[in-house]
């Protein structure tokens, strides 16, 4: 993987991908937390997906999760209960006008708290990010829009009709 393809931003995990911490955000009715976001300069190239960025510093991706959720939502740490890792997926994909490789770790949270503000967005967040919105299993699965990962209706069946795993379940890697 060149290593002028690689962002800057957020700590690096073994072989160069930014690690990254995502939240399956669940509310009492089993709805899942998602954001939809596009392209800075091209809102018509739009997708859905769920909370979570870049690891900081020395943070751990735990503590990166519950400080990206609180960031993008509004949603602080004593409002969530945050579960075990669901998922671990790598992908690769273009935005912002450069190409992202990512090692994406998704924690199970519940809330019940429903309503949601964006607090502390980066730049580049305040140009992409334009809303969010609380999706039922059935609505995910009859979505026509893009949603990342792309089997997430899937998974959250999986996930509410069988609990969590025992152990993290690796995603195929995700190339766009």
């Amino acid at each position: 993987m060149p290593a002028e393809l690689i962002p800057v931003t957020g700590d690096l995990a073994e072989g160069g991908l930014r690690r990254v911490a995502r939240v399956v955000l669940l509310d009492p009715q089993d709805r899942i937390l998602l954001l939809h976001g596009h392209e800075p300069d091209d809102p018509a190239d739009d997708w859905w997906f769920t909370p979570g960025g870049g690891v900081e510093g020395d943070e751990t991706r735990e503590q990166a999760a519950r400080r990206e959720l609180a960031e993008e939502t509004g949603i602080t740490e004593i409002e969530i209960e945050l579960g075990p890792v669901l998922w671990k997926r790598r992908c690769s994909f273009p935005f912002a006008g450069r190409r992202w490789h990512q090692d994406e770790w998704y924690y199970l949270a519940r809330t019940d708290r429903t309503a949601t503000a964006a607090t502390a967005l980066t730049e580049l967040e305040r140009r992409s990010v334009v809303g969010a919105r609380w999706w039922t299993c059935p609505e995910l699965t009859r979505a026509r829009e893009t949603v990342y990962p792309t089997r997430l209706a899937e998974l959250l069946r999986t996930l509410l009709d069988e609990g969590p795993p025992a152990g993290p379940v690796t995603l195929d890697t995700e190339i766009v």
